[in-house]
C-alpha cells in the first residue's frame, strides 16, 4: 500500500486558526472563488515585480525604476477584475495601485544596487515533520527571498509585507513562518549555519530582523505538528467572525452572512 504523504502550509493551518469553516471551503470542499481582496491583489504584485528585480539581478543587470512600475503596472492590469473585493469604501482601485508604486520606489531607492548577495527568489523548501511506514506529514512554502550575508557568513530569508500594521516585537519575536523556513534552510546549509530573518514593511520602508535558536525551532516543529493533527482529527468546522470576515472571499457562501442578508430583506 503507498505511503499517504500529506502536505501542510502556513496559510492553511492559519486558516484553520483563523477559522475552521473557511478552512473548510477552501481545503475540504475545494470551492473555487473569484472574490479575491484588493489587498491580495497588491500584495501579489508586489511580490511578483520584487522576484522580477533580484532575478535581473542575478543575471548581472539591474532594471530601471521606471522598468521596475512598468513591469507593476502590467502585472495589475493583467490580474485586475471586477470581482476584486474593496472592503475600504473611502479608497478605490487606484487608491491601492499608487500605493504599490509607492511601495516599490522606496524600497528601490533604499536598497539600490542590490548588491546583498540575493541566492534565490521563491525558493520551494519542504520539511518532513513526521514519518512512519503509513504516512508522512510535512510543511511546504516559498521563501520571497533568500541571500547569503558574506559579511556575517549568514544566510537570510526575506520576506515582503504589504499591509499597513508594523507588528510587535513580540509578534515579531514568535511569527512561525520564517522560522519554519529556516528549519529547512538550516538542513541545506549546515546546521550550524546561522540564519537571519528579515521582513520588509513597505508600507513603512523599514525591515526588521530576527534570530531563532536550535531550542526554538524544536520546539516549534512539535508546536506544528500538534495543529496538524489538530485539524486531522477535526470533525466539525464551526464558523468564526472576527474582523477578518470583511475580506473574506467566501462570505457569499457563509451561512454567517446568509443570516444576515435574510434579516435585512425583512426589514
Amino acid at each position: 500500500m503507498a505511503k499517504k504523504h500529506k502536505i501542510y502550509s502556513h496559510s492553511k493551518i492559519s486558516t484553520f486558526e483563523q477559522c475552521p469553516l473557511k478552512y473548510k471551503f477552501k481545503y475540504i470542499d475545494k470551492i473555487e472563488m473569484l472574490g479575491k481582496s484588493i489587498e491580495s491583489l497588491l500584495g501579489f504584485c508586489v511580490h511578483s515585480v520584487l522576484e522580477y528585480l533580484y532575478d535581473e539581478v542575478k543575471s548581472k543587470r539591474i532594471p530601471a525604476i521606471e522598468e521596475i512600475i512598468k513591469v507593476y503596472s502590467e502585472t495589475w492590469e493583467e490580474n485586475f477584475h471586477e470581482n476584486i473585493i474593496i472592503v475600504k469604501q473611502e479608497f478605490n482601485e487606484s487608491d491601492y495601485f499608487n500605493k504599490g508604486v509607492q511601495f516599490l520606489v522606496s524600497y528601490y531607492t533604499k536598497n539600490f544596487p542590490f548588491d546583498d548577495n540575493t541566492l534565490e527568489t521563491e525558493k520551494r523548501i519542504e520539511i518532513i515533520l513526521d514519518e512512519n511506514e503509513a504516512e508522512c506529514i510535512s510543511i511546504i512554502g516559498y521563501i520571497d527571498r533568500l541571500a547569503h550575508n558574506t559579511e556575517k557568513n549568514e544566510i537570510e530569508i526575506h520576506d515582503y509585507k504589504t499591509a499597513n500594521s508594523l507588528p510587535a516585537k513580540e509578534k515579531i519575536e514568535n511569527d512561525r513562518q520564517l522560522a519554519l523556513y529556516s528549519i529547512a534552510i538550516k538542513k541545506e546549509f549546515g546546521n550550524d549555519k546561522k540564519i537571519c530573518l528579515i521582513w520588509h514593511y513597505l508600507a513603512h520602508n523599514i525591515k526588521i530582523c530576527s534570530y531563532r535558536t536550535d531550542e526554538q525551532l524544536e520546539n516549534l516543529k512539535r508546536e506544528i505538528l500538534e495543529s496538524i493533527n489538530e485539524i486531522e482529527s477535526a470533525s466539525e468546522f464551526p464558523s468564526n467572525k472576527s474582523i477578518l470576515c470583511g475580506w473574506c472571499e467566501y462570505k457569499g457562501v457563509c451561512p454567517e452572512f446568509k443570516v444576515k442578508e435574510k434579516q435585512e430583506k425583512l426589514f
